[in-house]
């Protein structure tokens, strides 16, 4: 059934994508390309840098996960067109 939905392959995608966005996300916030970070803000511990990477992480995690379940729920529903189609 793994094989059959293609999960390696839907896993792989979704790793690409959610990387590439949250890189993309972080880059955009470090650099300031939507303008500069609060001043106000407080960052405990670490500077803004490092929690901004660890929000890059949740983001590109969630993210993969997002087109994962998408990917595979298509090819799911493209199986059942196909069974269905081959039974009439």
């Amino acid at each position: 059934m793994i094989e059959a939905l293609g999960v390696r392959r839907n896993a792989t995608i979704g790793l690409a994508v959610g990387v590439g966005v949250a890189v993309l996300a972080y880059v955009v916030r470090i650099f300031e390309l939507l303008g500069p970070v609060s001043e106000a803000r407080e960052y405990p511990i670490f500077g803004p840098e490092a929690w901004f990477v660890l929000l890059a992480f949740v983001f590109a995690v969630a993210t993969a996960l997002g087109v994962i379940i998408l990917l595979t729920a298509v090819r799911a529903y493209q199986l059942t067109q196909s069974v269905s189609a081959t039974e009439q």
